[in-house]
C-alpha cells in the first residue's frame, strides 16, 4: 500500500459515533467538515436519537450516514417516514443492517425486505452501505452472509466490514467475495486508538441489556486491547499493506468505530497524516 495509499485511507474516512448526549458537541469540537460522520441505533432506545443527531449534523454542514437497522422499522409506513424525514435533513447516504433489535419491531427480520422495498421507493438515496463480516457472524455462518452481499448487491452501492484485527483474515474475506462477484466497494471497518478502559466504560453507559449483548459478542475485543503493547491501528494498517496493494480489492476508505473518543481518534489520524507526508 505504501505511503500513498495509506494517506488515501486515512483521507476517505468515515467515523462511527454513538449517539448520546455529548456526541454533537464533540463532533462541533474536534471533526472537520470533510470527515463523514456515521450514528448508530441502539435496539434499546430506538431509532429517534439518531434520526435527531442525523438532522442536526447535517444542519452544521456534515456529510451524516445514519444507521437505519431493518430490525427496529415496525412496518413500510416506518419506513417511508423515516426516508421522508432523511430527505428533509438532506442525507443521501443510508447504512442498513438488520440490527440487534430481538425481538424486531415490526415485520422486518433482516436488511434485504428493507433494501428492496427502498428500491421500490424510486431509490431516496444516492448511497446504501451494508455490512460485510471478515471475521464470522457469531449467528450466521460465512457462506451465508456472503451469499447475503450477492442478493443485496443490486440495492447497496458500498459494503462496511465490520471490526477485523487480522489482516489475513481481513484479506482473505476481500478475495473470497470478490470471486463470488460483489463488487461493491468496501470501506475498512477499524477500530480507533481507544482505550480499554473507556471501551468498557462506553459499553456500560450504552445500557444494561446493550452493554450484556456487547460485551458477550466482542469479549475477544478486551483480551486484544489488554494485550502487551495494547492495540495500534497504525500497526493493523501496516500489515494490510499486501492485501491492500492488489488493484481489484477495491478498499474506498476507512471506518472507524470510535467509541465516542472522538477527540483522541481524529488525534490520532491527523498525527498519522502528518507523518505520511513528513
Amino acid at each position: 500500500m505504501g505511503a500513498a495509499g495509506l494517506r488515501a485511507l486515512l483521507e476517505s474516512v468515515r467515523y462511527e459515533v454513538l449517539p448520546a448526549k455529548a456526541t454533537e458537541e464533540k463532533v462541533l469540537a474536534h471533526v472537520p467538515r470533510d470527515v463523514v460522520v456515521t450514528i448508530t441505533a441502539s435496539p434499546v432506545k430506538g431509532l429517534e436519537p439518531t434520526l435527531e443527531l442525523t438532522g442536526r449534523l447535517a444542519a452544521h454542514g456534515y456529510r451524516v450516514v445514519p444507521h437505519v437497522p431493518a430490525r427496529l422499522l415496525r412496518d413500510d409506513a416506518h419506513l417511508k417516514e423515516v426516508v421522508d424525514r432523511l430527505g428533509e435533513a438532506g442525507v443521501d447516504d443510508v447504512f442498513v443492517p438488520a440490527g440487534d433489535a430481538d425481538p424486531p419491531a415490526g415485520s422486518y427480520e433482516g436488511a434485504l425486505p428493507v433494501l428492496r422495498r427502498l428500491t421500490e421507493l424510486d431509490a431516496p438515496f444516492t448511497h446504501v452501505g451494508i455490512t460485510g463480516y471478515p471475521e464470522s457472524h457469531p449467528l450466521i455462518h460465512d457462506d451465508l452472509t456472503i451469499q447475503a452481499m450477492w442478493d443485496k448487491r443490486a440495492h447497496a452501492t458500498y459494503i462496511v466490514s465490520n471490526l477485523c484485527f487480522d489482516p489475513r483474515v481481513l484479506g482473505e474475506w476481500i478475495a473470497r467475495i470478490r470471486r463470488r462477484h460483489v463488487t461493491l466497494p468496501v470501506y475498512l471497518g477499524v477500530a480507533g486508538p481507544v482505550q480499554r478502559t473507556k471501551l468498557l466504560a462506553m459499553a456500560t453507559k450504552i445500557g444494561v441489556g446493550e452493554s450484556t449483548r456487547f460485551l458477550t459478542k466482542h469479549a475477544s475485543w478486551f483480551l486484544r486491547f489488554a494485550a502487551p503493547g495494547g492495540y495500534s491501528p497504525d500497526k493493523l494498517l501496516t500489515r494490510t499493506e499486501e492485501t491492500l496493494d492488489a488493484s481489484s480489492v477495491g478498499v474506498a476508505g476507512l471506518h472507524l468505530f470510535t467509541f465516542n473518543q472522538i477527540a483522541e481518534t481524529e488525534a490520532w489520524r491527523r498525527a498519522l497524516l502528518d507523518r505520511l507526508v513528513g
